[in-house]
């Protein structure tokens, strides 16, 4: 393979995405400055590359000095820190918003216009949601900063290391039932983390990309009911799916919130999360003049494709069981 001579500096390189990012970027021939908050933990990275062609570094975004030094005679940067709960002094707005406009600074400071910024579909400024709201504030303080900057907003993703179908699978291994928040109704369109890899590379690279916003979602719209009855499905196990209204749920998130406290406790649901499913997460709701995954040419992963091969170790007698094995 042939190293190219530009270096991108990935920010949350060793989270789920980040990790499929550093990969893609390694096989386009990139040097990769992967800046993460504990670089000792992230060494997994390296063999995605050649020797010497992955650099480790640490960066913390609450931090300016260390941001600064990170993106220091990079090309392009790419932003992926984000948080699906509140725990300590991790917060939506000091990742998502302050953050993400740290990042975008620090780029400009250093004359880097190639940025591709990872929001979220929904990503709202009058939203109720914190998490929806810190996504939006931290898009537009990424094109304050840097106007022809690249947004990204997937919906939710799914991979070997995600957080949706492996929470609910493993869930089902334990409780009689599964918890249907609003009915089930909420619309999702999964999309895979490697091709939201892909799609941020790209945007790295297209002049026509600049400035623009995506929405990246998957081949497949499906309700939270139609996910769940996938996952049992998969996983070979018969629960009830209990309807519960979203004023219960939000008692739920608040006790969630509240375990969520105790050390090295991650909660299972929270308040802000109960509001986030109130809103169907699928591409074309939220705007017009928005890209889409189709116009980067990546040819979509289906969750129907992907997720049985990650999903089997939760089936009764893990993944060679026999198939006519119920639980």
């Amino acid at each position: 393979m042939q190293l190219r001579d530009e270096m991108i500096t990935v920010f949350g390189a060793s989270g789920f995405i980040g990790r499929y990012v550093v990969r893609r970027l390694a096989k386009a021939g990139y040097r990769v400055r992967a800046a993460t908050r504990r670089p000792h933990l992230a060494n997994d990275l390296r063999p995605m590359g050649v020797v010497g062609q992955i650099q480790l570094v640490q960066a913390n975004v609450k931090d300016a000095a260390s941001v600064e030094r990170a993106v220091d005679g990079a090309h392009g940067v790419i932003n992926l820190v984000g948080l699906l709960a509140e725990a300590g002094t991790q917060s939506f707005d000091a990742l998502q918003h302050k953050g993400a406009g740290l990042i975008a600074q620090s780029a400009k400071k250093a004359g880097i216009t190639r940025v591709v910024h990872i929001s979220a579909i929904g990503a709202d400024n009058g939203s109720d949601s914190k998490y929806a709201k810190t996504k939006a504030l931290g898009e537009q303080a990424v094109r304050d900063a840097v106007p022809e900057a690249v947004v990204l907003r997937p919906s939710i993703v799914f991979g070997p290391e995600d957080e949706f179908f492996n929470k609910f699978a493993n869930m089902a291994r334990f409780a009689p039932a599964l918890p249907l928040i609003g009915g089930g109704k909420t619309k999702f369109q999964p999309v895979y983390c490697d091709d939201v890899a892909e799609c941020a590379v790209r945007a790295l690279e297209m002049d026509q990309a600049k400035g623009r916003t995506y929405e990246l979602g998957g081949p497949g719209v499906y309700t939270f009911k139609e996910l769940l009855k996938f996952i049992m499905k998969t996983t070979r196990r018969k629960r009830i799916l209990a309807p519960i209204p979203f004023f219960a749920a939000s008692t739920m998130g608040l006790i969630g919130e509240l375990t969520g406290k105790l050390p090295f406790v991650v909660p299972f649901l929270t308040r802000d999360q109960v509001t986030l499913l109130r809103c169907d997460n699928v591409v074309g709701e939220t705007g017009t003049d928005l890209g889409t995954i189709e116009d980067f040419g990546v040819e979509r992963e289906s969750i129907e494709a992907i997720v049985p091969s990650y999903l089997a170790r939760y089936r009764k007698g893990g993944q060679f069981a026999e198939e006519t094995e119920r639980a």
